[in-house]
């Protein structure tokens, strides 16, 4: 059975309220795509002037930011639009915050999987934000990241498993 694509102007999805937990300033959510199914959801975060999110992981899937417009703060580093960070499962990154306000497309692996909102707060002391990419003018890449790998404090070994992890669980 084939399925239609899907086509959707973002204008068409209205931003709604989102809480995530510990962040301050009021965030807005526009639901592109969520695949109950593959457990992946496609958004455009919409990070208010001032805005935080505390430094997090995901247990259940990796995170892909790309920065539409405004800016995108990780752990202390700016970026403008063009610029890209992802996050493999399980690792700390944040906190993430936006000076002028910024419009943010994020893509979530297993987020929805379970129909939960994987998001666990770092603990105190848990600290290092993981390594991220960019590929905004090709700053801030190492020669993997700029062919489309994620840079992250795991090893490729590691990597390599969570991988097979994953295909074992149907995911991939």
């Amino acid at each position: 059975m084939s399925q239609s694509p899907l086509k959707l102007a973002a204008d068409a999805a209205a931003p709604v309220v989102f809480e995530i937990p510990g962040a301050e300033g009021e965030f807005r959510v526009q639901i592109l795509n969520e695949d109950q199914e593959k457990g992946v959801v496609t958004t455009i975060i919409h990070l208010p002037p001032g805005g935080r999110i505390p430094a997090h992981f995901h247990e259940a899937g990796s995170e892909m930011h790309y920065v539409l417009e405004g800016d995108l703060t990780e752990n202390g580093e700016s970026f403008g639009p063009g610029g890209f960070l992802t996050f493999a499962a399980g690792v700390v990154h944040g906190p993430h915050g936006s000076e002028g306000g910024a419009r943010v497309l994020t893509v979530q692996q297993w987020q929805s999987g379970r129909g939960e909102f994987d998001f666990h707060p770092a603990e105190e002391g848990q600290g290092g934000a993981a390594a991220a990419s960019t590929d905004a003018a090709g700053e801030g890449t190492s020669g993997d990241a700029a062919a489309g790998a994620s840079v992250t404090d795991k090893s490729a070994a590691e990597a390599e498993a969570e991988r097979r992890r994953g295909e074992e669980k149907g995911y991939g």
